[in-house]
């Protein structure tokens, strides 16, 4: 902790001579200088840490200003110099000055030449890495100076909780002569003006940020110091200035910061206990400068002239207040891993004495409260604990190796001898380091400037769209106006949209109907299905019926009438012989009976299923009729909503008529503003002049009528580009997105009909084999119901025969004629049961085969189709992968050319690369500079090797002193 002194912020006033039109308009010179910290203005006197009168020089504002600031960031400590006070008093020329004039330097280049000529002087053992950045505030937003494109960078705070400008380019340098070039960029891309005060008027605040870090490569200290330098834009009077237009809005925005400013600075000296630092993009980066962890200067420059008195008296008053403020100030230090241990120690030990401490009080207090009284000796000795403590609070830290005050150990020649060759050991092992270090390097940046290339791609092409999203939503803004006059139109659209919403919910409950009306046509179409494929199999079994019953019919007539002619007339009447035909007589009548019965069953099965085909083909009918007429609703829908888009074009037709008429009446406004400013002028000027002033404000009018409009279109038309543009791409993007399921969807039918197929030619081939296995037992059961009839008329004609003879001889043998003809019909009987059975089984096969052979053809020719069709859609989607690969193709060409056309156009703004840090040694001598002017006596100029960009010397170098 720095002590309060060192804390307090500093103040310095410094008053410029009067200017050439003040001295033309006579005005009078009125502050009054008392000693080297006293001025007083109109009888009040105002004291600061030094007062600078006008014949002040550079020099010995930078040696009272800044000097010291430069030891303390190089000592780890943060520092801020800022120049405040009113437009034309001297804070561009305080803080700058003739960047590259010895006598007329300002503070910035000075600190500059000074931080590395202190760094030269110091201990070799350390090793610095300086980086630097430059910004500026306009318009209350902050704008990159060392890469224009960086329009609108933001504020963050780190993990300390300090504030940051997130974004902003850092460039790392090694010598005074890179920091001014890094400069002289960054003030090109300043915003300037002239203003009746003032010939280069700053219109922004602008900051220049240096960091630096060191590292005591011998012991592993690390400290790191941060200087903010900043050139505050002036408080403006537009009745003094004459500022108008866009010079008008910029004086607008540089009061309202330096109002926050004023306000966070009466809130720290008021001891406030909210401070207002986010009112304002400035305030905030100096958060940490005005009540925080900063060593402050602040530089109040200030005019002479009475003309601008309460300006004057503003400033100072201004400057009074900071002086009361007081900063926390602290080194920014990196403890090593010793430090660190020690500073655990340091804390157990504490902790330790603090417990003992808790242990002896409760150790008296539970004696007291048992009714003991303790001896004075042996009670708590407060001021002897509170002094062990502060002894072990007050145990230095190891101070860092590059603290200048540090004393330096004494060796013998001999160890100085020795030390002197391992450094030159280490310094030739460092310069090896360092040449591989460089061609890493130089390959890490190529491959970092590809990197970059596709980043600042990305990033223009952000920067573009964040643009065009910003105008759009200007134009948006500008749009509000014209509402009024769209709400009935809108009005209108949204009952159109609700008529249309009903019409659509209609279509939609028609469209489910339709397709539950479908879905029952489909079931009612499977039934009728299924009832013809039974009423043919019922028609093939009534035809086997007749056929079987017209074969028994054969069979038996012939049966009887073989067995008339072998019995003849007479035999007939035999009482046996008849009584066996009138039985086979009555069993085939009761067969037919019944084979009649089954035909009228049949065909009134056939008659049902005829009405109800009829019926199904009345409900498909009707249902084509309805399905026509949701056909015809969906076409009108269709009509009206063709018609309600034509009628959304014509309002925007509308919209942008209004938007033209709404441009005219602000250009009008314009005008007429204009008009009132030039009758004011030419009531507070001179008559003679007025018609001249009248014709200059008229031509300016209208040039940035002219440029307004130009702009407004030129912006209009690529904002339409643009979107003309991104909607062909996502048009494009959709239709390839669409293509792609819908060829999904399509292949994942095809997999399945795959699939389907597969498992039907599978049973197809499993019924093939069952038909081949049908055919052959079918085969076999012919062969054998052949030998079996065979058999069986060999046995008819020997029946036959055998009962010839047997009537003949009738007469003779009638009780062996008795007993054979019981034993040969008990035969018969067996053999036709037999035959009747072989005659089923057989008939029941022959049905079989039949079926199969009329389902065989059908099944071929459904393989046949789904195999064209599994074809069909094979060339299809084959087809449709070579067009979704064209049209990729094509979208990404034109991906490309866009790319290309945005690369092309970022090139010229493209800003530096990336660098890699520099580190710099101390022990070079120092240039010749403004604040050291005998360095050139000393050691001559830098010395920058071509393969390192460490500085090394032979520790010539002269420390500054108080006077340089």
């Amino acid at each position: 902790m720095a002590d309060p002194a060192e804390c307090t912020i500093k103040v310095m006033c410094r008053f410029r001579p009067l200017n050439s039109a003040e001295v033309a308009r006579g005005d009078k010179y009125i502050p009054k200088f008392q000693g080297e910290d006293h001025v007083v203005l109109g009888s009040k006197p105002f004291q600061f840490d030094r007062v600078f009168q006008p014949n002040t020089t550079q020099v010995q504002v930078y040696n009272a200003c800044a000097q010291k600031i430069v030891k303390d960031v190089l000592e780890g400590y943060n520092g801020t110099i800022f120049a405040y006070g009113q437009t034309s008093s001297g804070k561009t020329h305080t803080m700058e000055g003739n960047l590259h004039d010895p006598d007329g330097a300002g503070i910035i280049p000075r600190i500059v030449q000074d931080i590395f000529n202190y760094i030269y002087s110091m201990d070799e053992n350390l090793e610095f890495h300086i980086k630097v950045s430059y910004f500026e505030i306009y318009l209350d937003k902050i704008r990159d100076l060392l890469d224009v494109s960086k329009t609108n960078l933001s504020v963050h705070e780190d993990k300390n909780r300090v504030p940051y400008v997130k974004g902003c380019t850092e460039r790392f340098v090694c010598s005074p002569e890179e920091v001014m070039d890094t400069i002289d960029e960054g003030k090109s891309n300043r915003h300037v003006a002239v203003t009746n005060m003032n010939e280069h008027s700053s219109r922004s605040h602008s900051i220049f940020q240096i960091n630096v870090k060191q590292e005591n490569t011998a012991t592993e200290q690390k400290l790191s110091g941060k200087l903010y330098l900043v050139d505050l834009a002036g408080s403006e009077k537009v009745s003094k200035t004459g500022a108008e237009g866009a010079v008008l809005d910029e004086a607008k925005n540089i009061n309202k910061s330096l109002s926050s400013l004023g306000n966070v600075i009466s809130a720290l000296a008021e001891g406030s206990g909210y401070i207002p630092y986010r009112d304002s993009k400035m305030t905030r980066i100096l958060q940490d400068s005005l009540g925080g962890n900063c060593r402050t200067t602040i530089v109040i420059c200030a005019s002479p002239s009475a003309y601008n008195e309460s300006e004057t008296k503003s400033t100072l008053m201004f400057g009074q207040r900071a002086k009361t403020i007081k900063n926390t100030v602290c080194v920014n230090v990196e403890l090593t891993a010793e430090q660190w241990k020690k500073k655990y120690e340091r804390e157990k030990e504490k902790g330790k004495a603090l417990r003992n401490t808790i242990t002896w009080l409760e150790n008296e207090l539970n004696r007291w409260r048992n009714g003991e009284s303790v001896p004075v000796d042996e009670q708590f000795d407060k001021e002897k604990a509170q002094a062990e403590v502060l002894a072990l609070d007050n145990v230095p830290n190891d101070k860092p190796a590059s603290t200048p005050n540090m004393p330096q150990l004494r060796l013998t020649d001999a160890e100085k001898d020795k030390c002197e060759v391992e450094l030159a050991k280490l310094y030739k092992q460092l310069d090896d380091k360092d040449d591989e270090i460089n061609q890493q390097s130089q390959l890490a940046e190529k491959l970092k400037q590809q990197m970059l290339d596709q980043e600042e791609l990305l990033a223009s092409s952000r920067r573009d769209h964040d643009n065009l999203q910003s105008e759009l939503n200007r134009l948006q803004a500008e749009n509000e106006a014209s509402k009024d006059e769209v709400k009935e139109v809108l009005q209108a659209l949204e009952e159109l949209a609700v008529n249309y919403d009903q019409k659509s919910q209609e279509v939609e409950d028609k469209t489910k109907e339709f397709e539950m009306l479908s879905e029952e046509l489909n079931q009612k179409s499977s039934t009728l299905t299924s009832i013809d494929s039974e009423l043919q199999k019922l028609k093939e079994m009534s035809n086997h019926q007749k056929k079987r019953v017209s074969e028994m019919m054969s069979s038996l007539l012939k049966d009887l009438a073989e067995i008339g002619i072998a019995v003849g007339s007479n035999d007939i009447k035999q009482h046996e012989g008849s009584g066996q035909i009138d039985e086979e007589f009555t069993v085939a009548r009761l067969y037919i009976s019944k084979l009649k019965s089954e035909v009228k069953t049949m065909a009134k099965r056939c008659k049902q299923l005829e009405s109800t085909q009829s019926e199904s083909n009345k409900k498909m009918d009707e249902n084509d009729k309805e399905l026509a007429a949701c056909q015809l609703r969906i076409q009108q829908h269709e009509a009206k909503i063709k018609s309600l888009s034509e009628y959304l074009q014509n309002v925007e037709q509308k919209k942008r008529q209004l938007e033209e008429n709404v441009d005219s009446l602000n250009e009008e406004l314009v005008k007429i503003s204009a008009q009132e400013k030039v009758t004011a002028m030419e009531k507070e000027n001179e008559i003679q002049s007025a018609n001249e002033v009248k014709e200059a404000v008229e031509k300016q009018i209208a040039g940035h009528r002219d440029a307004h409009h130009k702009q407004i279109s030129s912006l209009r038309d690529e904002l339409d580009n643009k979107e003309h543009v991104i909607t062909e791409l996502q048009d494009l993007n959709q239709k390839i997105m669409l293509e792609q399921e819908r060829l999904r969807v399509e292949h994942e039918k095809l997999k399945s009909t795959d699939l389907e197929k597969s498992r039907k030619l599978h049973e197809l081939t499993v019924m093939q084999d069952r038909r081949e296995q049908a055919r052959q037992d079918l085969k076999g059961l012919e062969e054998t119901v052949a030998k079996e009839l065979q058999t069986l008329h060999n046995l008819r004609k020997l029946f036959v025969q055998d009962l010839a003879t047997r009537v003949k001889k009738s007469a003779e043998m009638d009780s062996d004629d008795t007993g054979g003809s019981a034993a040969q019909k008990q035969k018969i009987s067996f053999l036709e049961n037999n035959l009747e059975q072989l005659t089923k089984v057989h008939k029941q096969l022959v049905r079989d085969n039949a079926d199969l052979r009329c389902e065989l053809p059908k099944l071929e020719k459904r393989l046949r189709a789904t195999a064209e069709r599994v074809k069909a859609l094979e060339s299809a989607l084959k087809e449709a992968k070579e067009n979704a690969a064209r049209d990729r193709k094509r979208y990404q060409l034109e991906v490309d050319r866009i790319k290309e056309a945005v690369r092309a156009k970022n090139m010229a703004r493209r800003g530096h690369s990336a660098q890699i840090a520099k580190p710099i040694r101390p022990g070079q001598p120092p240039v010749a500079s403004p604040t050291h002017p005998n360095a050139n006596r000393v050691g001559g100029g830098f010395y920058q090797n071509s393969q390192t960009v460490a500085i090394r010397g032979g520790g010539g170098g002269v420390k500054p002193d108080k006077n340089s």
